[in-house]
Order: C-alpha cells, then sequence, then structure tokens
C-alpha cells in the first residue's frame, strides 16, 4: 500500500466516521474531506473544486428546482387529492398512496414527493381509524423504491450515470433505469401493500375518529373591565405579564362594532374591549387572577344574553383554521415560535402542535419544531395560503387549500414533458436539458428568482460538489482498484453473479449509514475497477451500486424520507429494520436477475 493510498483510506475512514457520529452537517464533513485530500496533493490544486461544475451536480440541482416548480403549479396536488376517493380499506389505501408516491419519485426529488402525500396519508389515517404509523413508514419506502425508476428519480443515480462515461460508453440516459427500477418497484410496491402493514409497528393515536386537535373547549371571551390595570396598555404587555405562569393566543380583539383578527400586539386595549384568548383552563385562571380581566359572561349591565351573542359570536367564522405539517426544509424546524415571532411577522395564529399522533401540552412559545410536526393555524384564507408556502408547510387534503394555481399546471406539465423529450431523444446533455427547463419554468411564472434558490437542497449540492472530488482522488491514488482486488478475491471462487451481489450489498449497507450520494461516489469507481478486473462489462455493476445506493430501508438516517416520518409515525430507531430487512433482501433477489438480463456481464 502506497503512501498516497494510506491517506486516503485514512481520510474515508475519518470521513465515515463523522458521518456515523452525525454530529456535524454532511456537507460539512465532506467540505473537511475534501480539504484534507487537497492540502495532502491527493488531487491537482485546479481540480479542487471541480465538482461545482460537474454535470452530476448541476443536474441534481436541476432536478430540485423543477421538482419545487412543478408542486408551485400544483401537479402533484392535483394528483394527491384524488386519493382521497381510496376509500376505507386499508389495503386500497396504502395501494393508491405507494403507487403515486412511486411514481412522482421516478420523475423528481422524492422527498418532496414524500412531504406532499404524507399530509393525505395522515389524513386517511385519522379517518378511517388507523395509527398513520401504518401508513408512513410504507410510503417512505415507496418513495425509495420509485427513485430507481429513471435518471433523475435520485441522485446516485445521476451520479452513476455520470461515472459510465470513464468506460468509454455513453452515460446512462433517461429510462435506462427503468428495466430495472421497475421490476424493483413493483415487487417492492406490492410487498408493502400486502404484507408491509403486517410489520409495521403500530402506534395507536390518542385520537382515533376524533380530530387530531381539540381547541374549541378552550375558546374563552374575556372583557376588559374599567378597574383593570391593563386599560390602555398593549396586547404585548397582557401577555408579558403571564408569560411565565399561563400559555395563551389572542384570536381576536372585538370593540363595539369592529372586529380584530390576530390583533397586533401593539394594539392598546379600552375598557369595554372584548378578547377571544385560546388557553386551557390552567393559563385561563392564570390569566385571569394577574390581569383581573373578566369572563365575557359575567355582566354587571343589563344586557341580554341574545345581545351577547349577537355582538360577539364565541368562533372567529371569518377565519380560517387548518391543519399543517412541517417540511423537512421549513423554517419552522429547529426554532421556536417566540425565536421567529410568527404572529408578528406573518399575522396567523398557531394554536396547537401535534407529533407522533399526540397533541402537545407543553407551551406552545417553548416547543422547538421538528420535521413531521402537526401545526393547527389560524388565519385568513388568503393569508395562510401564502405564509404556509413560505414557512414550508404543507397542508392536510382535507382542509381544501391549495398551493399552487390550477391555470398552471398544464403549463408546468407541458414544459415538463418536453425536458423529458429532449433527454429521451439526446437532443441535448441531460444537465442542458434540465437547466433548459428551469429556465422555462422561470419565465412562465412558475418559480420566481427568490423560490428558485431556495427550492435548492444546499446540503445536497454541497455534498456532491465536494465528494466527487475525493472519489476521483480514491481512484487516481489507486485506492478503488486496490478494493476491487479485494472483493475480486473475496468472490473468486463464486460465479461472477455474486461479485454483483456483493458489490450491492456493501453500497446498500452504507447507505444505510451515510448520506446515498456519498455512497454512490465512493461505489462507483470500484465497480469500474471491479469489472476491469474481471475483464466484463461496468454496467451491470454499476447498475447494482444504482440500485444499492438509493434502497437504503434500515435505519431512519438511511435517507430523508426515512427521518420525514420518524415523528409523526411514532417510530423508533428500531422499528426500521422490521420492515426493512425483509424489503432489502427482496430487492436484491429481485434485481440480480433483472440486472444479469438487462445488462449482462
Amino acid at each position: 500500500m502506497t503512501t498516497d493510498q494510506m491517506i486516503i483510506f485514512a481520510v474515508l475512514a475519518a470521513t465515515l466516521g463523522l458521518f456515523i457520529w452525525d454530529k456535524l452537517r454532511y456537507d460539512i464533513v465532506a467540505v473537511l474531506a475534501l480539504l484534507t485530500v487537497a492540502l495532502t496533493g491527493l488531487i491537482p490544486a485546479d481540480e479542487v473544486f471541480s465538482g461545482l461544475g460537474h454535470p452530476a451536480v448541476i443536474t441534481v440541482a436541476a432536478v430540485l428546482i423543477i421538482g419545487q416548480a412543478l408542486v408551485n403549479a400544483g401537479v402533484v396536488d392535483a394528483i394527491a387529492r384524488q386519493l382521497t376517493k381510496a376509500g376505507d380499506s386499508p389495503t386500497l389505501q396504502m395501494a393508491a398512496l405507494t403507487v403515486t408516491v412511486a411514481i412522482c419519485s421516478g420523475f423528481m426529488n422524492n422527498v418532496g414527493a414524500l412531504a406532499l402525500l404524507m399530509p393525505v396519508a395522515i389524513w386517511m389515517s385519522r379517518q378511517s381509524g388507523h395509527s398513520p404509523s401504518m401508513f408512513l413508514m410504507p410510503l417512505a419506502f415507496g418513495s425509495l423504491l420509485g427513485g430507481c425508476l429513471t435518471l433523475i428519480g435520485t441522485p446516485p443515480n445521476i451520479i452513476i450515470a455520470s461515472y459510465r462515461t470513464q468506460t468509454d460508453s455513453p452515460a446512462f440516459g433517461m429510462f435506462d433505469f427503468l428495466p430495472v427500477g421497475i421490476a424493483v418497484t413493483v415487487v417492492g410496491v406490492l410487498f408493502l401493500v400486502f404484507l408491509g402493514r403486517f410489520l409495521t409497528p403500530q402506534r395507536q393515536a390518542s385520537n382515533s375518529d376524533d380530530e387530531l386537535f381539540e381547541i374549541s373547549s378552550y375558546l374563552t371571551e374575556l372583557s376588559v373591565p374599567e378597574e383593570s390595570d391593563y386599560k390602555g396598555r398593549s396586547l404585548m404587555d397582557l401577555v408579558a405579564a403571564v408569560e411565565d405562569e399561563a400559555d395563551i393566543t389572542v384570536v381576536a380583539l372585538l370593540r363595539g362594532d369592529e372586529r380584530f383578527n390576530t390583533p397586533s400586539m401593539y394594539k392598546v386595549l379600552q375598557q369595554g374591549d372584548v378578547l377571544l384568548i385560546e388557553a386551557d383552563s390552567d393559563s385561563l385562571k392564570a390569566l385571569t387572577d394577574v390581569t383581573k380581566l373578566k369572563l365575557a359572561g359575567d355582566k354587571t349591565d343589563q344586557q341580554t344574553e341574545q345581545d351577547d351573542e349577537a355582538e360577539k359570536p364565541k368562533k372567529p367564522q371569518d377565519l380560517d383554521v387548518v391543519e399543517a405539517i412541517l417540511a423537512h426544509d421549513s423554517i419552522l424546524v429547529g426554532n421556536t415560535l417566540s425565536s421567529l415571532s410568527i404572529r408578528q411577522r406573518y399575522g396567523i395564529n398557531i394554536l396547537a402542535v401535534a407529533r407522533r399522533g399526540h397533541q402537545l401540552k407543553q407551551r406552545l412559545h417553548k416547543i422547538r419544531f421538528v420535521a413531521g410536526d402537526i401545526l393547527l393555524m389560524q388565519g385568513s384564507d388568503d393569508v395562510l395560503k401564502s405564509v404556509m408556502v413560505e414557512l414550508g408547510c404543507l397542508p392536510l387534503a382535507s382542509r381544501g387549500l391549495q398551493l399552487g394555481q390550477p391555470r398552471k399546471v398544464a403549463i408546468a406539465s407541458a414544459i415538463f414533458i418536453a425536458v423529458i423529450a429532449l433527454i429521451m431523444f439526446d437532443a441535448v446533455s441531460t444537465a442542458t436539458a434540465m437547466v433548459t427547463g428551469v429556465v422555462a419554468m422561470f419565465f412562465a411564472g412558475l418559480l420566481p428568482v427568490a423560490k428558485l434558490y431556495k427550492s435548492l437542497d444546499l446540503p445536497v449540492i454541497v455534498l456532491l460538489a465536494a465528494m466527487l472530488p475525493v472519489g476521483q482522488a480514491l481512484e487516481a491514488t489507486g485506492g478503488s482498484e486496490l478494493i476491487a482486488n479485494l472483493l475480486l478475491n473475496m468472490a473468486e471462487s463464486a460465479p461472477p453473479a455474486m461479485t454483483v451481489v456483493i458489490l450491492m450489498i456493501a453500497t446498500m449497507l452504507l447507505s444505510n449509514i451515510i448520506n446515498n450520494a456519498a455512497a454512490a461516489i465512493l461505489a462507483a469507481p470500484i465497480a469500474i475497477s471491479v469489472a476491469n478486473g474481471m475483464d466484463v462489462s461496468a454496467d451491470p455493476l454499476l447498475m447494482a451500486v444504482a440500485i444499492g445506493a438509493s434502497c437504503a430501508f434500515l435505519t431512519p438516517i438511511a435517507h430523508q424520507s426515512n427521518t420525514l416520518v420518524m415523528e409523526p409515525g411514532g417510530y423508533s430507531f428500531n422499528d426500521y429494520w422490521k420492515l426493512g430487512l425483509p424489503l432489502s433482501i427482496l430487492v436484491i433477489l429481485t434485481a440480480l436477475p433483472v440486472i444479469l438480463w438487462v445488462w449482462p456481464l
């Protein structure tokens, strides 16, 4: 083993260790690995940042942007809404969900497809009285399976396609992955539909047939009497007075014939004002004790209850209440309501938060949000539409709230079909076709500039741009050839097909502990070296790497899709392998014969 090989293996070992440790973000780890190989001279100085312009990186970025444009236009939302007609049978619901998410994942970011369909799955589960845990893990796994269908279905496919050019063959095309991908997806979806729900841990939610949130009993009217110390002071002063003792939300302020929904916290209170407060009984008692506000029913004047009801309705009927789920890239994730000043900045109320099927009872302003949390949001219809997009929240299908404009669905679909056609007929390179699609989406008004850049998953882009030169260093130092020789020695007495199996299993295990794109970058040069050592075509080995990198079902950290369903499904770390292990074995058994038939050694 040469000095350069020892250095690259040490760098890779440290990189894998940091990936598994998971205390540093994977993009930061990738940059550290890149800097190390650069400073040790394993790659030329002019190639250190070559990954930024690599076609695979450009293609992945363009796929993310186009996927977001399709979402904004309402294309996927229109598909998702049809699933609510699937009936009450768990089998039919599971089939509708997994088939749809798999198809969508073949043409857009699989995390995006999952994030759009996950609220539908939760709504279905609650309407049929089943636990969300029955649907969410199979849904996540279905999104991973669907990514195997096409070139743009998942970053590993794009990476593998670009590595094929190193074998003096053109890059894999748009549907070169389809024969193997469709076999794996069909078998995997059938397994998930008919057996998956029996292997998925069942977590019973606190509410079955009832709504997840029960807040109507906590909406109370309080009036500002003449003797109140808070007459002439702001709402902010009122809330601050009980901040340490109560958790309250001011839903509306009634003043004579005027009504102020989600009033500004700087609004000054006047005698006779009526506040519509959302609070539990303990918080309500603390508020009245400290501020001396009175229940609106405790009147000393001669107004009748009929007049009272007519002037001050118990529920804010001109406000909408919607349930929304936090996507993985929501700006709320990792933050609290108080740190982002949601009410002041956006003019909406967050009335309640649910996690793992249960409404959280802790103080709202102290809750630190995680991906998958379900929020009960209140505001006007127009405000909610714009704010939910800005916050990265997805509405439950039952609420009928549309994020996109239906009239743009046809335009977005036409542009996307044109991009696919350019790739299929080799009119231009994949990267060029995808970037052309991005430009067309922009000029069609489907994706404003600000949202264009927000749709990029920058950590993934940085990871790819940093790890591609590291993969080149592994190949340039002879490290990939050394590993390939070890694999060949292991499979020396076995049939050649066993080498394909070993490589697929190794990549699959690697992708369960590190990012699947990184796994593909590390395994692809090894696959090419193995093919050279065996004097066979590299295509079946590269396909094995693509399948292994995309099918990571054993842990919640294996893929963002797995992580996204963990909280709302109430899963533990050990729950994943119970369904993921038999599915992984089934994928290997299905993929191997199809790979060897379509792409012979």
